[in-house]
């Protein structure tokens, strides 16, 4: 269920988006003073997406540094951290043949 943009800049600074280049936790480049996109016509397809949640309401605070903290702390992150996504392989014999590549 999506609400009503606030305009707080903590999707621009708080995640990470790759597709800017921007870490966690950093400021997005194209954010500006007004916490409103620079680019928003252009902006990724990322940004497109998202839509503001139930988690705008329980981050709202007095200041962006405020929001983006109680943002990074509802996941258990901290500014700069990097994820890792971890797969898992099976292990198969040495001779084992690959299987076919699906089509």
């Amino acid at each position: 269920m999506s609400i009503e943009c606030t305009k707080c800049g903590a999707c621009c600074v708080a995640p990470d988006i790759a597709a800017l280049g921007k870490a966690l936790g950093e400021r997005c480049q194209h954010l500006t003073a007004e916490n409103l996109c620079a680019v928003y016509e252009n902006r990724p397809q990322i940004c497109r997406d998202y839509a503001a949640d139930w988690l705008c309401e329980r981050i709202a605070a007095p200041t962006l540094e405020q929001r983006v903290r109680k943002y990074l702390d509802v996941f258990g992150l901290e500014p700069g951290m990097q994820i890792v996504q971890f797969v898992q392989i099976a292990k198969r014999a040495p001779d084992a043949s690959l299987p076919a590549p699906r089509r």
